[in-house]
């Protein structure tokens, strides 16, 4: 124990290895926060209307697109983990074949979704408690988002490609011009034209559409500066075969993050049946616990390339030194979120939204909030180091584990036991069982396993 923690202080203090964890994270770091921002923009702007319903149709609409987008984030994250093995092993074909394979994967993804939307979008009320109000509100954000699905899978790619490339400033980029765009024309649209909840929904379709368009352009400059690079060396892989291994990795990402959806989507639509300023509230804490989740990726990320590049030269000191440089930070940066939402938590809330009800309602749950970066933090880093190493199975059986073992019966026993104005809580406390779970077992896989023996 005392090696472990006096390795720990080295590396703390290891001037060299800090500036290698900041130029890959701290970019992704900044990026990454303006992406939840976007969501407490959208929860500001909207929060700030006459009546609840208008947050809550957004809240449940921005939630059927974000489970679709996470479910699909398989996208970013497989190509991330294997771009980054190829960039370690110097294999330019392959990162070339990632990137066109994952490209073609995500437009026709992006082609079914919006074809079949209508059947999503009654399948996913179906599943809601919603008012009618809410329900109404829901339907005019999702009609109008949906066709941004295409551009943001697109961006997952290239995102996943730049970063598996240590290209985290190219990605920063991109992230920003986005969401500033999204800002923008979310003021513009919802209070300057008064277009409400449509406007919200045409901002981030916006949005994406401008992601997209700087992706590509870093993405090309990317390729320029590959040695004889020709877009012949592009058209090469346009064809069906050698998907194999980048099927097998969606496929377990996929299933990971089908559990995934499946919690945080059962907190919003079952929220919505305790009531609209039950939904408003979670909406409006979720946006905050995403806040966290995105700091910490970022954090991740550092590690994702770095344990790629690792395998990638089958090098296993540095990959260990960078998961545990990666893991004292994030544990750092939790404790941060932890003291600002305690010491701040209520101004926060009374910026987002100035519906008493609804503020008083996110008051009484703020406590869950302060607690879970403690118990989460582990979770995304270990996210990151799994997806580095191309270990989907791994993040497959973890959320499976945290779902089924954990968020599902904790929220069912706990019900169960609550009177009904006191069922928001046991929403919350599965919620920090499944947080805690995953940091837990991934965290045991990664200290008893010998997978990450590498010569």
């Amino acid at each position: 124990m005392t090696t472990a923690k006096s390795t720990a202080l080295a590396l703390l203090l290891n001037g060299t290895k800090n500036r290698q964890l900041l130029a890959l994270a701290l970019p992704m770091i900044l990026s990454n926060i303006t992406v939840p921002l976007l969501g407490l923009v959208d929860t500001a702007v909207i929060g700030h209307l006459s009546d609840a319903y208008y947050l809550g149709g957004v809240a449940l609409g921005s939630t059927i697109i974000t489970l679709i987008i996470w479910l699909l984030g398989f996208l970013r994250m497989a190509t991330t983990g294997l771009v980054a093995q190829a960039y370690g092993a110097n294999d330019t074909a392959r990162q070339l074949k990632l990137l066109v394979q994952g490209a073609m994967l995500a437009t026709g993804l992006g082609i079914a979704v919006i074809l079949l939307q209508i059947p999503i979008l009654n399948l996913a009320l179906g599943l809601s408690e919603a008012s009618v109000e809410v329900e109404r509100y829901c339907r005019e954000y999702f009609q109008v988002r949906v066709w941004s699905t295409p551009f943001a899978l697109l961006n997952l790619v290239m995102l996943g490609w730049l970063l598996g490339r240590q290209q985290p400033k190219a990605a920063m980029w991109q992230l920003i011009f986005a969401n500033v765009a999204n800002i923008i024309l979310d003021v513009l649209f919802v209070l300057g034209l008064g277009w409400g909840v449509k406007g919200a929904a045409l901002a981030s379709l916006c949005a994406d559409i401008t992601a997209f368009s700087v992706a590509l352009y870093m993405v090309l400059q990317q390729l320029k500066l590959i040695p004889r690079f020709q877009f012949a060396d592009i058209r090469v892989h346009l064809n069906l075969s050698g998907y194999g291994q980048l099927l097998r990795l969606n496929t377990d990402i996929f299933i990971r993050s089908l559990c995934l959806q499946a919690a945080f989507a059962f907190m919003t639509f079952h929220g919505a049946g305790l009531g609209d300023n039950t939904v408003a509230a979670n909406a409006v804490l979720l946006n905050l616990l995403l806040l966290i989740a995105y700091a910490l990726d970022g954090i991740a990320y550092y590690a994702e390339a770095e344990v790629g590049k690792a395998y990638g030269q089958q090098r296993t000191q540095p990959l260990r030194e960078a998961v545990l440089l990666a893991w004292c930070w994030s544990a750092i940066t939790a404790l941060g979120f932890s003291l600002i939402f305690y010491l701040f938590g209520d101004h926060i809330i009374g910026l987002l939204t100035n519906i008493d009800e609804v503020r008083t309602t996110a008051q009484i749950y703020l406590p869950w909030l302060i607690l879970l970066p403690l118990w989460s933090f582990s979770s995304y880093l270990f996210d990151g180091v799994y997806i580095g190493a191309a270990k989907g199975k791994v993040m497959r059986n973890s959320m499976i584990i945290a779902t089924f073992g954990a968020f599902f019966p904790t929220w069912y026993l706990l019900q169960s036991l609550l009177a009904s104005e006191q069922a928001n809580h046991a929403l919350w406390a599965a919620m920090t069982a499944f947080m805690l779970t995953r940091s837990l077992t991934l965290a045991a896989h990664y200290r008893f396993s010998k997978a990450f023996i590498l010569n």
